[in-house]
């Protein structure tokens, strides 16, 4: 079983590798030895700055097929991302860089370290002068996107950094000081690991990235979309999957799940949730959706921004049973975030989107997400893109008979498509679009065709 969306119920330790003292900048050896391929070279001057605990270790293969059943990656918390039946590369040897920086939160017990704000930093030995950086979806960890984002990238010579966000799992709400703080957070890490990640590059090429990308899913998709409207000095362009839309007057999570909550306890209709912007089409996955994913993210998310709406829901997870994890919280059907106070709309504030990109953007999003409906979502997002006059550094592309997470395709495979295929196709897309100036396909629905490999193929026109 699986919490939201997709954190183990029981976190594995894992054993340490070898730890390394800082290293100094680099100098001309450096500089002349970049773009080197020499197995691992330079690894011992490799420090990540800020970290305040890194660890080392030279690899045969960065790829998940080389990690798996190592300390390196947790395919575990992989589980349900990907449809069966994916390929990905594998064959990527250099250096790995674990670590965590300063923070006072120990909600991630990854390498046994109990401690928040840890990430991994990955550099192939062939570097092709970029570099991808990206954040765990859900409430997941930094090694959660490996087999959908990490394999892919460093196949092609990109180095990568993900970070767990900075808090983790299904009480991440408890992190931070006040309400809307753990979720701030967020995007805080996200820009560390960016700034950090870029130097260690320096560290190990002797030149910094020539470009650098932001990408994600779900969460992710979410850092992304701020990464680019906050931070777009420090990237030259992104990959938006299906990211979480948050906006203080609202729509977000909170304004379109309650009824959700409301239907599973017998208090709405289907056609509510219609009304409310959840695909008709979507029925067939409903309870599974109410089951794993709308009772428990409508309280967790409730209780990171208006925790004093029903202090005693959901509490702690600790010691709970799966079940009670799960279930929702009775108050939340009738949950009305318009009406909520002032300060619960400062908290959403505090993490809200504008639409007011600064670099070049893609977003994907399935027309079945039945987490995060499309017409409350990245509809609106291009929209509020569009009225900041950002249209042009934009594309969104709806991608037929695609939902929240691939693994679903395992059980409809005639019902719904992967869209990490057409995720894959639309980051060639940006780096062409960026490193090429060649525009990609205008906005359009990706329909899914009648026959061929569509857990491994996506063309984005035609």
């Amino acid at each position: 079983m699986r919490l939201f969306p997709g954190v183990p119920l029981l976190a594995a330790l894992l054993t340490a590798v070898t730890v390394l003292a800082p290293a100094g900048p680099a100098g001309a050896e450096e500089r002349a030895a970049a773009g080197s391929t020499t197995h691992c070279a330079r690894q011992d001057r490799l420090h990540v700055p800020g970290a305040e605990h890194q660890q080392s270790a030279c690899l045969a293969d960065l790829t998940t097929a080389g990690l798996a059943g190592t300390p390196y990656t947790d395919t575990a918390d992989q589980a349900g991302l990907a449809a069966l039946g994916t390929r990905n590369p594998s064959g990527v040897p250099g250096v790995q860089i674990d670590g965590y920086f300063p923070d006072d939160s120990r909600l991630n017990a990854t390498h046994g370290w109990a401690h928040d704000a840890q990430f991994v930093i990955r550099l192939p030995d062939r570097w092709n002068g970029g570099l991808v950086v990206t954040g765990a979806p859900g409430t997941r960890r930094q090694y959660s996107t490996d087999a959908l984002i990490s394999d892919q990238v460093l196949a092609r010579g990109f180095a990568y950094a993900a970070t767990d966000k900075g808090n983790t799992g299904p009480d991440f709400f408890t992190d931070g000081r006040g309400p809307g703080d753990a979720v701030a957070e967020w995007n805080r890490r996200v820009t560390e690991l960016t700034r950090a990640a870029k130097k260690a590059v320096r560290q190990r090429y002797g030149s910094a990235p020539e470009r650098t990308y932001m990408t994600g899913i779900s969460n992710g998709g979410y850092l992304t979309r701020w990464q680019l409207e906050n931070r777009p000095e420090l990237y030259d362009g992104g990959v938006d999957w299906e990211g979480v839309l948050w906006t203080s007057r609202g729509p977000n999570l909170l304004t379109s799940l309650p009824v959700t909550v409301a239907r599973s306890l017998g208090q709405a209709s289907d056609e509510d949730l219609i009304e409310a912007g959840f695909a008709p089409g979507s029925r067939f996955l409903w309870p599974y959706h109410e089951k794993a994913y709308w009772g428990l993210t409508q309280k967790i998310f409730r209780a990171e921004f208006d925790p004093s709406y029903d202090p005693g829901c959901p509490g702690s997870t600790a010691g709970g049973t799966v079940e009670q994890i799960f279930a929702p919280c009775a108050s939340d059907a009738s949950y009305d975030y318009a009406a909520r106070p002032a300060s619960v709309h400062r908290a959403v504030a505090k993490v809200a989107l504008t639409g007011r990109i600064g670099k070049p953007l893609i977003t994907l999003h399935g027309d079945l997400d039945t987490l995060l409906p499309l017409a409350t979502d990245s509809d609106v997002y291009t929209r509020m893109i569009d009225g900041r006059g950002r249209g042009g550094m934009h594309r969104f592309y709806t991608v037929q008979d695609g939902t929240h997470t691939d693994g679903l395709y395992d059980t409809y495979p005639d019902r719904l498509r992967p869209i990490l295929p057409c995720y894959r196709s639309a980051f060639d897309a940006l780096t062409k679009w960026v490193e090429e100036g060649t525009d990609p396909p205008a906005d359009r629905t990706i329909t899914r065709p009648a026959s061929g490999d569509v857990v491994n193929s996506c063309a984005l026109e035609g």
